[in-house]
């Protein structure tokens, strides 16, 4: 994938955002469980108060607390605090019990309130225990005493007992409760504000539910922005994996452009189009998961066990037991499901080539009957890779109810060790909730995080499919400083001493070429069956790069010269028609875009293609389907030769191009031509005499190697593999 990241450059400053807003997206999943237990702790169990500082006290209930403080929490206290008199109209709207007592109110936020609070609280419930008002008093659990926690009015009964008790007694129930959890401190002192509270007669309903609506409403807002993050990550990495998907085809479509014939001989078809279609989707699916997820992920899963520890750092080992579980289940499914996945896109290279070249040739699968065998050969190809990608479902179709277990466990292992602590007064029951929905949480985390492992290798063999296919440098290429054309040799053609050897073959198949083809005449080529005059003919256009010798264009060696500017010099038409989806015209406009209507009605003529036109109601605006498929061979012959015509070039290759007209189509179009390419260069490679006989110059090959160059009278009298060729086509008539 590092092979293809400059096509994250133009995406960065998305790709940034959406980081951002993963962050963000993490940090309100974060602490929805936070919220949710502050609903259940405070909310419900706790009447919706918040502190053991209580931000009102009556002056009585002050006097009695102060009690089980040293000297040093009573002045914290009495700096936090402002006495108020009885009927103050300022406090009786919320605390009507203020009408009739004095009420002291909370101006400061000293963080040590909290503290000095519970602790008090749980001083006195030490101190108290056992004594003859323990029943009217809390017990260590004193926080679960009642929805309006302890009665103020029987701890004030027993203020007279406190004052006989000597000094040590208070000092004892400090320590006492120094050394107790700060969480029975917290929930010692809240039970005893919601007594100081209903002393003052606050509803303690509306106290509740105005809390649990605050926090539920903070709750939504902090779900509608983790959801306008999601989008916001999720419109980003789509734009900027579609945008990477959509350079990176173009790029390699470019490249396959540029590729000479030795590059398709090195890559196959099929495997060019799975390249550049489900190999890039590959990729491009990576990098939305991978932008969504494997960023995300991580954030989660660090975050989680930051939460965890700050909930219940004493439960942490539960998670650390299900993650090593939840690895070693992922490294015995990486370890058994990698190789398949390797494997899977060679399998659908096999399938798309069957499939290509079934379909290509279904005429002659038809014609020889072998629809049966073509039916197992791809058969096979599809159970290969069928049986590949069950294998795969398989083992991931076991992940997830394996993953489901490990959940189900964990949360079973978290309120079992969670009840204790409970009962302990160590943990609230929110606590344990959002413990719970943590561990999820952080568990899911890392099950994300090896869906995307088991991603990436497959991605990335896909990649470097990509890569493979970009990092191909063509074998022909225009030279960095190409030479210009003679205009003097404008259409001269020219072979010295040519030779050529295909890629790792272990023999040339041509052997020391030469001749000369000059504008205003004919040059044909004949020979048997693989004598090389088709692999000559792709020499002139640099289709292949010679290994001997020198193919000279206009007097410049085709190396030395710029490829564009040689190619359209010449106008091509291969040995087998090839048409492109679209209408007539625009494949006569192929290589001249701006030709006008009597331009190509021009060509049509001269290529004997007129009828084609005719019969046809949209004339030249026929539809033609994909590769010539509504037109015969005939037809699609003649209509690459217009196409090549329309272009009108100073050189005209033809190979093999008349091999499916008529001997009476064949004859018009040749006579039709050398009227038209008067002051051309034609050279024509040909398998029927009655093709060449007029041609200037006849080159006669066998093997790869010239046995003649001569007309068609000096060849009959002076080479013996052409004079052969002709007897088995003319009568001895013709011969004489």
């Amino acid at each position: 994938m590092t092979k293809l990241a400059k096509y994250l450059k133009p995406f960065v400053g998305f790709l940034i955002f959406a980081v951002v807003m993963l962050f963000v997206q993490a940090m309100c999943d974060l602490n929805l469980p936070n919220y949710m237990s502050n609903i259940v702790n405070v909310g419900i169990q706790q009447s919706g108060i918040e502190s053991s500082a209580p931000d009102a006290l009556s002056e009585q209930a002050l006097a009695f607390i102060s009690t089980f403080m040293d000297e040093e929490e009573r002045e914290i206290v009495a700096d936090n605090y402002t006495r108020h008199e009885a009927g103050d109209s300022e406090l009786t709207d919320r605390y009507p019990g203020a009408a009739e007592t004095a009420v002291y109110l909370r101006t400061g936020e000293d963080e040590r309130l909290e503290e000095i609070f519970g602790r008090a609280a749980l001083s006195c419930v030490n101190l108290l225990r056992g004594d003859e008002f323990a029943a009217q008093l809390p017990e260590e659990a004193s926080a679960n005493a009642g929805e309006t926690g302890v009665d103020a009015q029987m701890m004030y009964q027993a203020a007279p007992l406190l004052q006989a008790l000597p000094d040590q007694a208070f000092v004892s129930a400090r320590e006492g409760a120094a050394s107790a959890d700060e969480m029975l401190w917290s929930q010692t002192g809240i039970a005893f504000v919601q007594g100081y509270y209903s002393e003052l007669q606050v509803d303690m309903d509306v106290l509740r539910m105005s809390y649990i609506l605050r926090t539920g409403l903070l709750m939504l807002l902090i779900t509608l922005l983790g959801v306008f993050a999601a989008i916001a990550v999720g419109f980003c990495a789509s734009r900027s994996a579609a945008g990477f998907a959509r350079d990176l085809r173009r790029d390699v479509f470019r490249k396959v452009e540029e590729f000479g014939n030795g590059e398709f001989d090195r890559y196959s078809t099929s495997s060019l189009i799975t390249r550049t279609t489900n190999d890039i989707t590959q990729t491009q699916m990576l990098l939305v998961l991978g932008v969504r997820i494997l960023f995300y992920a991580p954030i989660m899963a660090v975050g989680g066990i930051v939460m965890v520890v700050g909930k219940g750092g004493q439960m942490t080992w539960i998670i650390g037991l299900s993650c090593a579980v939840l690895f070693v289940l992922i490294g015995v499914i990486f370890k058994i499901a990698m190789p398949k996945f390797k494997l899977m896109q060679k399998l659908i290279d096999r399938l798309n080539l069957v499939s290509r070249e079934n379909l290509t040739g279904i005429m002659v699968v038809r014609a020889f009957g072998n629809q049966e065998f073509e039916e197992k050969r791809f058969d096979k190809a599809n159970r290969d890779l069928t049986g590949t990608s069950l294998f795969v479902n398989r083992v991931m179709v076991f992940m997830m109810p394996a993953m489901m277990l490990i959940m189900n466990l964990t949360t079973l292992l978290i309120v079992w060790v969670g009840a204790d602590q409970i009962q302990n007064a160590t943990m609230q029951v929110g606590d344990i909730m959002a413990f719970i929905q943590y561990a999820m949480q952080i568990i899911m985390s890392f099950l994300m995080i090896s869906m995307m492992f088991i991603m990436v290798p497959r991605a990335s063999v896909s990649a470097e499919r990509i890569a493979e296919v970009l990092a191909t440098e063509p074998d022909v290429v225009s030279p960095a400083q190409p030479k210009p054309f003679c205009p003097e040799k404008r259409g001269v053609v020219e072979f010295e001493n040519v030779s050529f050897r295909y890629a790792n073959a272990e023999e040339d198949v041509l052997h020391e070429i030469s001749f000369r083809a000059e504008p205003g005449k004919t040059t044909a080529f004949i020979g048997s069956t693989g004598s090389g005059k088709s692999t000559l003919i792709n020499l002139i256009p640099r289709f292949y790069d010679v290994t001997k010798g020198r193919v000279k264009v206009d007097g410049v060696d085709v190396r030395e010269c710029d490829l564009e500017g040689l190619r359209k010099s010449i106008g091509y038409v291969p040995q087998k028609g090839v048409l492109l989806s679209g209408t007539i015209a625009s494949n006569l406009r192929y290589g001249k875009p701006d030709a006008t209507e009597e331009e190509l009605m021009r060509a049509v003529r001269i290529a004997q293609a007129e009828e084609i036109i005719a019969e046809k109601e949209e004339g030249l605006e026929s539809p033609i389907a994909q590769g010539g498929g509504n037109v015969s061979g005939g037809q699609k012959q003649r209509l690459s030769i217009a196409r090549a015509l329309v272009r009108r070039p100073e050189i005209y290759i033809f190979d093999d191009s008349f091999s499916a007209l008529d001997f009476k189509t064949d004859a018009a179009l040749r006579r039709a031509l050398k009227n038209e390419t008067g002051d051309a260069t034609v050279l024509i490679v040909a398998q029927r005499i009655n093709t060449i006989l007029d041609a200037d110059q006849i080159v006669v090959l066998d093997e790869g190697k010239v046995v003649g160059i001569g007309t068609h009278r000096e060849l009959l009298s002076s080479c013996p593999t052409y004079y052969e060729i002709a007897s088995s086509q003319l009568s001895k008539e013709e011969l004489a």
